[in-house]
């Protein structure tokens, strides 16, 4: 048989150079008239259309922590970690619908900044600064260093290099453009990951099929591995501790998600850039439609990994004599499921190999631009204006802007390699993201709905919360994560409404949020577009809930 050396031929690189100066040459070219003022460079003009808003929330969401954790998670648990996407299609519509009018509307820049015109100044420094860190010493190390990892398994060099290489990718276009660069390019880097995504698991799915096709793989896995095609795990699974069954549906998930998509600067912040409210709602539904793809592309390939390594192993031999010692020495474990997806990403023929390589590359500088973005945004309008210049001019505005993204990259790309022990990549970030999460929902939640919240209960609560979630995560017992979230989360609604109702002398807060029927009005197209996509995750659901069970279909 013939023996394949693993990595890009000439032609691999051709195909990405191609894509690498496409981007580049767009994120210049759409950011030319937007990086004089502080609203061009960190809102774009308020001029994104809503194809552009949706395409853009899923480029910034879909990272190397889906591609690369997700995909290795999907080797360890199954297609039950495909909860995050469904669940995230149903958020996105919530959010769309009850939070975004209400942000709009306050005409804001970053979420602090809501806090502020909600509470007061001193728990909107607390958030930012927590933001700033949580960017830059979680979201951006986690991404550099799970891209490093997918790229040196595909290329066979170093991680450090790789880091530098999507560091100085990210850095190019995204930090002298602004958000207009970052959004414009993300309608390219969608369309890349998701043609190059479908391709990964296309082949994969055709390797394990034959010459019976991708089909017949599909059917394979689903009948030799069913209880990786579990949706909703019970506790005998050794995976129930990080998707605790039913409570996936009903709990700490809503907080995970509500989280994420509501209150999370770096996704948020393109909806601030819309045209009107109506072109970002329209925008969350078309991202709520490609989340629900999102699976197929991420966890896929993820399961075919574990089914080729672990129960097929005629085939593994095959692929050892194809592929060489780099495919041989690069198995994904149990110990090292992140490796799932590069793994199956160097089985790849020449030409279509580099397609992916550039879609991971996309996923990837994607959300780092997002993020370097988001944290400018946040230090340069919360902190620096606040705090140093008042009086700033746009021109300063957008310097320290600039400057902040290159320092939070610098930071992130010496601790990024640090971050190497990780295990299941993606389930680490979700974990002890859950830590902070809860109070920082409990505090939206009760500033949004309960008028009577105040400044002194939603400061209470939010510190109060992390004691609460540190109380739960140490305690004796072994609660799934996702319980702790949702308990830290009722317990801090809890401190919120008891402090505010102790402290409030009014019978309403005086900066309570005012809401209508009106506020929440949406168009016919978003209804019917929401709907639409509560009847796919239905479906979905009740096709996958126990496939050991027999499927709905």
């Amino acid at each position: 048989m013939e023996n394949v050396v693993a990595g890009l031929s000439t032609i691999d690189y051709v195909i990405f150079g191609i894509y690498a100066l496409v981007v580049i040459g767009i994120g210049l070219f759409a950011s030319r008239k937007n990086t004089k003022s502080a609203e061009g460079y960190f809102l774009a003009g308020k001029s994104i259309p809503w194809w552009a808003v949706g395409a853009s929330l899923i480029a910034a969401n879909i990272s190397a922590e889906q591609f690369i954790g997700m995909s290795g998670s999907g080797y360890a648990i199954g297609f039950g970690i495909a909860a995050y996407e469904f669940m995230a299609a149903v958020t996105l519509i919530l959010v769309g619908k009850y939070f975004l009018p209400i942000f709009i509307e306050k005409g804001i820049y970053t979420i602090p900044e809501f806090v502020e015109k909600r509470f007061n100044k001193t728990l909107k420094t607390i958030l930012a600064v927590f933001w700033i860190c949580l960017y830059i010493f979680v979201n951006l190390s986690s991404v550099l260093y799970l891209g490093g990892l997918a790229l040196e398994t595909i290329l066979g060099i170093p991680m450090m290099y790789t880091i530098l290489g999507l560091a100085a990718f990210a850095l190019i276009y995204s930090v002298y453009g602004g958000l207009s660069a970052v959004v414009w390019t993300d309608v390219i880097q969608v369309a890349v990951l998701v043609i190059g995504g479908f391709a990964t698991s296309y082949l994969a799915l055709k390797l394990i099929g034959g010459d019976a096709g991708a089909f017949a793989g599909l059917s394979t896995l689903i009948d030799e591995v069913p209880d990786h095609f579990t949706m909703v795990l019970d506790q005998s699974n050794p995976q129930f501790s990080n998707l605790p069954g039913i409570a996936v549906l009903i709990g700490g998930m809503w907080v995970a998600n509500l989280y994420y998509w509501g209150f999370n600067q770096y996704i948020i912040q393109r909806t601030f850039a819309a045209k009107s409210v109506d072109e970002a709602q329209k925008g969350l539904a078309f991202a709520a439609f490609l989340k629900c793809i999102t699976p197929i592309i991420v966890v896929i390939p993820g399961i075919a990994a574990y089914y080729i390594t672990v129960h097929n192993p005629a085939l593994l031999d095959q692929l050892k004599g194809m592929y060489g010692d780099l495919v041989a020495n690069n198995i994904p474990t149990a110990t090292q499921t992140d490796r799932a997806y590069p793994w199956v990403a160097q089985l790849l023929p020449v030409g279509i190999k580099g397609l992916v390589f550039a879609a991971l590359s996309a996923a990837i500088v994607s959300s780092l631009a997002s993020m370097l973005n988001s944290t400018a945004t946040i230090f340069t309008m919360d902190i620096f204006k606040e705090y140093v210049k008042k009086d700033a001019s746009d021109l300063t505005l957008v310097t320290v802007g600039r400057l902040t993204a290159i320092c939070a990259l610098v930071i992130a790309i010496f601790i990024a390699p640090l971050l190497s022990s990780l295990g299941q990549a993606f389930q680490y970030i979700q974990e002890y993201t859950g830590v902070v999460s809860p109070g920082i929902l409990a505090v939206f939640v009760c500033g949004l709905f309960f008028k009577k919240a105040n400044s002194t209960g939603a400061v209470v609560g939010v510190l109060s919360s992390i004691v609460i979630a540190l109380l739960l995560k140490f305690l004796p017992i072994n609660m799934p994560f996702m319980d702790q979230m949702l308990y830290t989360l009722v317990l801090t609604i809890a401190v919120i409404v008891f402090v505010s109702l102790s402290t409030n002398e009014n019978d309403d807060d005086e900066k309570a949020i005012i809401t209508t029927a009106k506020t929440f009005k949406t168009s016919g197209g978003f209804a019917i577009a929401s709907y639409a996509i509560l009847l796919i995750v239905a479906v979905i659901y009740a096709a996958f809930w126990n496939p050991q069970l027999g499927f709905a279909f």
